[in-house]
């Protein structure tokens, strides 16, 4: 039976992330790692979305740089990480996993952690310039994997043809 989290819309915004992210890791393991390199958009203009791995390289720092983002906003001095491209759909599944808990200890280290703020000028401003409270940061990192999962689907429905 499904164990979820019991705190409040924490636990809910946790055991959703990780749920998406699960579903990630299982459409990833049935992909060959020669499907993982594989140029299936040669003609975007975003280098994030050429592959499989280039897809999940992206989808990995991002889902850090949330978790930054929100620690910066609590004074952290901490540096986003680097892009790092690996070589295997096992080692995506493995950065899959080891991204959440990095964004599950953020809950652990700040226990009372605010989610929301109704100030636009305390919300949080991410590099992209967009202004989010910790849920809606939360919510946007769920559905970021949620929209890259649909394009892997659909990469592979390119690599199947």
């Amino acid at each position: 039976m499904k164990q979820y989290r019991d705190q409040g819309a924490v636990g809910a915004l946790l055991d959703e992330y990780e749920k998406t992210l699960t579903e990630v890791i299982s459409v990833l393991s049935d992909i060959s790692n020669q499907k993982l390199i594989a140029i299936v958009d040669d003609k975007t203009k975003d280098p994030d979305c050429r592959s499989i791995q280039t897809i999940l390289t992206h989808v990995i720092r991002a889902g850090y740089c949330y978790g930054i983002e929100i620690r910066k906003s609590l004074g952290e001095q901490i540096d986003y990480v680097e892009r790092k491209t690996l070589n295997s759909v096992k080692e995506y599944q493995t950065g899959l996993q080891e991204m959440f808990i990095y964004n599950e200890q953020l809950f652990i280290d700040y226990p009372n952690l605010n989610l929301e703020e109704k100030d636009p000028d305390k919300k949080i401003v991410v590099a992209w310039g967009q202004r989010y409270n910790i849920e809606q940061l939360l919510e946007h990192a769920i559905v970021h994997v949620l929209r890259h999962r649909r394009q892997i689907e659909r990469f592979l429905i390119k690599l199947s043809a």
